[in-house]
């Protein structure tokens, strides 16, 4: 049997819900693959780091009602702590991202819309760790009101 021909384009189909997935065109590398991976690896660490801080920050510390300026001042004077938060934001950030263009890539219809959606996804992606970056790296606990 062969297939009915179709008159209209493909994106003007929608992705099917009993397989999204579908490929649109043979890939000629892996990267599906350790996207995939990646997604699991930092997904346990993204476990092991969020408990471990909120371990440290409700039971060891005595609760967030002790949480303020110098108190964050004393913990990021530590490079462990510092090295801590950035994993947890370069992590998370990461993974949602990568979550997120999945997405993307399973609903848009459109090339051009797929593009300019990761491409903003990208751009926002970027901004966020890079400004999360620099506050953690150069925060000065000395600063004068």
């Amino acid at each position: 049997m062969s297939e009915a021909k179709i008159l209209a384009t493909a994106y003007d189909r929608p992705a099917s819900l009993d397989s999204p997935r579908s490929p649109r065109r043979q890939a000629k590398n892996n990267f599906e693959l350790y996207a995939w991976l990646f997604m699991r690896l930092s997904g346990l660490a993204l476990i092991v780091l969020v408990l471990g801080h909120l371990f440290i920050m409700l039971m060891v510390d005595e609760g967030v009602h002790r949480i303020n300026f110098a108190f964050v001042a004393g913990r990021w004077s530590s490079p462990f702590w510092q090295f801590w938060d950035l994993s947890m934001l370069w992590l998370a950030q990461l993974h949602g991202g990568n979550g997120l263009r999945t997405v993307i890539a399973d609903y848009s219809r459109k090339d051009s819309t797929r593009f300019w959606l990761n491409v903003v996804l990208a751009v926002s992606m970027i901004l966020i760790m890079g400004l999360g970056t620099y506050v953690i790296f150069t925060f000065d606990p000395n600063i004068s009101a």
